[in-house]
């Protein structure tokens, strides 16, 4: 099994759970409070170690309550926390997030804290994590100059990088090309190419502008419609996992999925084969309530 490293934000979840998601100016009455872990790197390195990966972490957390639940957690899931700074002068990071406990949907609001400041020098004391995994992971909630550092870092070192541009923002044109995996949802697509990426002729056409942008691989993830692959060789759609249960929660699933296909990269399967996995995983978790709490094991996924 490959080695995996994730570099990203953990935050405090602080679910709020009603019948609708409150408009400008409205306030509703909700029927449930939960605190828990969540941050798209800190999820997608729990999805990946839950599954059984080898994975380590480089963020930055305060040393608060937050801060105890998330190396409580990376204890239990067997994370590597030797990568992990801890910054007495700042909090952890909090998100705030609203769930329409009808449909699942949800809006969410991040403070990243401590993981905000995260600085090239903090990848630099921790480059050997980098360096010996074979498999690199990153999103876009830390700060942008420091996430390519980092990306480049890895590729540098002859990491396959997997990049999640969550929650989407401005990304180098440069960086498109240290990118083996790119793996947006079609909001993020459409974002990146200022139109609309929903038909299967307008995925397809995307998928050919990211690859002429220099990824290798393009991941489009579309939700209940599935997921999109192409690259020079080949390119076709994956069915989404048909579920037995309902949909409760898709807070976290776009982390399921990229969490557990790079855990599917670290023990060698195909490109197909991966895709698969990580959809059933992403499938499983929408199930559930929570983010990094809805994270299945490998036991759950094989059984479902």
């Amino acid at each position: 099994m490959k080695s995996i490293c994730v570099f990203g934000v953990f935050v405090a979840d602080l679910c709020f759970v009603a019948n609708a998601i409150p408009e400008k100016g409205q306030t509703i009455l909700g029927n449930k409070h939960i605190v828990g872990p969540g941050g798209k790197g800190s999820n997608q390195a729990i999805a990946a170690a839950r599954l059984g990966g080898q994975v380590n972490f480089i963020t930055k957390i305060g040393s608060d309550q937050n801060a105890k639940m998330a190396l409580n957690l990376y204890k239990e899931v067997g994370i590597n926390r030797d990568s992990i700074i801890q910054d007495e002068n700042q909090l952890t990071g909090v998100a705030g997030i609203m769930i329409n406990e009808k449909t699942g949907d949800n809006a969410i609001n991040i403070v990243p804290g401590a993981a905000g400041s995260l600085t090239n020098k903090d990848i630099d004391k921790n480059l050997s994590f980098i360096i010996n995994s074979e498999i690199f992971l990153t999103q876009l909630e830390t700060p942008y100059e420091v996430t390519s550092y980092a990306l480049n870092k890895a590729k540098e070192s002859g990491s396959t990088t997997i990049f999640n541009p969550a929650p989407a923002s401005n990304i180098n044109e440069n960086d498109f090309k240290r990118m083996d995996y790119f793996t947006p949802n079609e909001t993020e697509a459409s974002f990146y190419l200022k139109k609309n990426v929903e038909t299967k002729i307008e995925i397809e056409e995307a998928a050919k502008t990211f690859l002429n942008k220099g990824v290798k691989n393009i991941v489009i993830t579309l939700g209940s419609k599935g997921v999109y692959f192409a690259n020079s060789s080949e390119s076709y759609f994956i069915d989404a996992f048909n579920l037995k249960d309902k949909v409760v929660d898709t807070t976290g699933a776009g982390d399921a999925f990229n969490g557990a296909f790079a855990y599917a990269l670290s023990k060698n399967h195909e490109d197909k084969d991966a895709l698969k996995f990580a959809n059933k995983v992403a499938g499983i978790s929408t199930t559930r309530v929570g983010a990094a709490n809805a994270m299945p094991n490998l036991d759950e996924v094989e059984l479902y």
